[in-house]
């Protein structure tokens, strides 16, 4: 365990300090990258891993890489941001090793190492706020081509400055066994374009074809690096997509049934309630009643 954490690698995307208002307000993110955000006035909502966060002036919060999340800001909210890449060799990512928090309180520390970050790479602030104009690879490769280009001593810096900063999320009951060996690029580009794509028809055939593989040989390495058929793996997905949209949304069961791709609402019903043990219905209203 901690002779792959020693390998781990940080990449700094963008950084800067922002007052956002009532147009912070997207849905279905799914960034190729980990974002995290230092309050330091007003607040917002972040909707990530069927849970909802409360951003309070004063917290750390992180979103990692590949979640699928909605953000909103009802007035307004001052955050210093970040986004990195992180990566631990072979294609594996520290989430699939450790244990994460997803929020807690700002150090003084915190504070400091914030400022020093953007002290040393000014310049690294998102052009739009609108994730659909920078949530995509080619986009990714620009800004980490910035890196190239930066004095080694702050490089450095910036990477000693991101492991702190992530290190305060490990949680320390963290269990060996979450290890998986997700180590294709192949596969892990598929499970990309599997969350891009949930509302669309996915098929083993389609997906093997999309990575330019043989449908068996593709099911097989799937399955193996994965740990579950590529099929159980989508309709996963599908059923997390629902729980967040039934607790974060007023879509009817309909709407909803459509955009995880799932139109027929008896057998949305029927997988959803095999998956979670109740019906949408029965999901939304116990939801709301906690």
């Amino acid at each position: 365990m901690n002779k792959s954490l020693q390998d781990l690698n940080l990449s700094l995307l963008n950084t800067a300090r922002v007052d956002l208002d009532d147009q912070w307000n997207y849905d279905n993110v799914i960034s190729p990258f980990t974002r995290l955000y230092l309050v330091e006035d007003g607040g917002g909502k972040v909707y990530h891993h069927q849970r909802q966060f409360h951003l309070q002036k004063g917290f750390l919060y992180l979103i990692p890489a590949f979640s699928y999340s909605r953000y909103t800001c009802d007035s307004s909210m001052r955050q210093c941001y970040v986004h990195f890449l992180e990566d631990v060799g072979n294609g594996l990512s520290v989430y699939s090793m450790q244990e994460f928090a997803y929020e807690r309180p700002a150090s003084a520390l915190d504070y400091q190492l914030f400022e020093r970050l953007l002290e040393i790479n000014p310049h690294r602030a998102i052009e739009k706020s609108d994730p659909k104009t920078y949530d995509n690879r080619a986009f990714t490769q620009k800004l980490l081509e910035l890196n190239d280009n930066i004095a080694p001593r702050v490089l450095v810096e910036t990477q000693g400055i991101l492991k702190i900063l992530l290190s305060g999320f490990i949680q320390e009951e963290s269990t060996p066994s979450r290890i998986k060996p997700v180590n294709s690029k192949r596969i892990d580009d598929v499970l990309y374009y599997i969350s891009e794509h949930l509302a669309g028809n996915l098929t083993v055939q389609q997906l093997a074809a999309w990575c330019h593989l043989n449908p068996d040989y593709f099911s097989r390495i799937f399955r193996e690096q994965v740990m579950m058929r590529p099929l159980d793996y989508i309709q996963n997905k599908r059923i997390e997509r629902a729980q967040l949209l039934l607790t974060t949304t007023n879509h009817s069961l309909q709407e909803i049934a459509n955009l995880v791709g799932l139109p027929n609402i008896s057998y949305f019903n029927r997988i959803f309630t095999r998956i979670s043990a109740q019906t949408p219905s029965a999901y939304r209203k116990a939801y709301w009643n906690i």
